[in-house]
């Protein structure tokens, strides 16, 4: 009987099993993300995450969601791919480059006690230009137009961290429906590709409370591009400053809009535990 070894691992719960591809790749990987994903008959996880040999990077990451879809890139599964490299001794550096469908990123791991417990991305330029995002849009920018729902007009702002985000500020974060307008949203026939859907409260000058439908996943605890792009989107729409933190179901991300352009995404990575799945 053949077996994966893998480990689980998450960033703020957003949860992933990684599996090390360093000297081979398992087979019909949508159909292994659905499986191991699945949280009663499976490991259990938002998605699968796989650690690969880079010509042009440190490492190469392949993130695949609980659907079967592949993600272009996951700022909270990053993370823990850095903490997984250094943990398991595949490197001893703490800048490290990772390869992912959206880029090279840069990495700064934050070790104590000779484990990784934290790290910052350098996530890079976010991604406003529609056609870019992509969403089908009139204008060059998407930012707080409104769109039409079964549940009244929404006010939307679209930006793509490498994958693309619908971000929706509310007055009451508590009166929103998460599930049913994530939904509908996510598959708007506005985006191509389907999207991400961030639904976010302001709730001090560098606070913002946020919760997230994912693509291919529906409602997770956490997203590191969707805190990424709400803190650009927060910006754009002037309500807060350049850099805030965001809480999310899972734990707190702090985010910074640099002054070079950049977006820099600051949060913990977390080890679970390691096993073997049957085959």
């Amino acid at each position: 009987m053949n077996e994966i070894l893998f480990t689980k691992m998450h960033g703020i719960s957003n949860d992933y099993v990684y599996i090390n591809c360093l000297t081979s790749v398992p087979d019909n990987l949508p159909q292994l993300a659905i499986a191991m994903s699945d949280r009663h008959t499976g490991v259990g996880g938002d998605g699968i995450i796989l650690i690969l040999p880079s010509d042009v990077a440190d490492f190469k990451m392949r993130m695949f969601n609980a659907d079967g879809s592949e993600g272009k890139m996951c700022g909270n599964g990053i993370r823990c791919v850095g903490k997984y490299v250094y943990d398991y001794g595949l490197t001893d550096k703490r800048l490290i480059t990772v390869e992912t469908l959206a880029g090279i990123k840069t990495l700064s791991l934050h070790v104590r006690d000779g484990r990784v417990h934290s790290a910052t991305v350098d996530m890079g330029e976010p991604i406003i230009d529609t056609a870019e995002v992509p969403v089908r849009f009139h204008a060059d920018q998407m930012v707080n137009e409104l769109i039409a729902t079964s549940q009244g007009d929404v006010r939307l702002t679209a930006i793509s961290m490498g994958n693309p985000h619908g971000v929706i500020f509310v007055d009451d974060l508590s009166k929103v429906d998460v599930h049913g307008l994530g939904r509908e949203l996510e598959t708007h026939p506005m985006w191509p590709d389907r999207a991400n859907i961030e639904f976010a409260q302001v709730t001090a000058p560098e606070e913002i409370t946020m919760r997230v439908w994912e693509r291919g996943s529906g409602e997770t605890m956490a997203c590191g591009t969707g805190a990424c792009a709400l803190a650009v989107a927060a910006v754009l729409t002037g309500r807060t400053g350049r850099t805030v933190t965001i809480h999310l179901l899972g734990g707190d991300l702090k985010i910074e809009w640099g002054a070079d352009g950049h977006v820099y995404m600051t949060g913990p990575a977390a080890t679970v535990f390691e096993g073997r799945y049957l085959l």
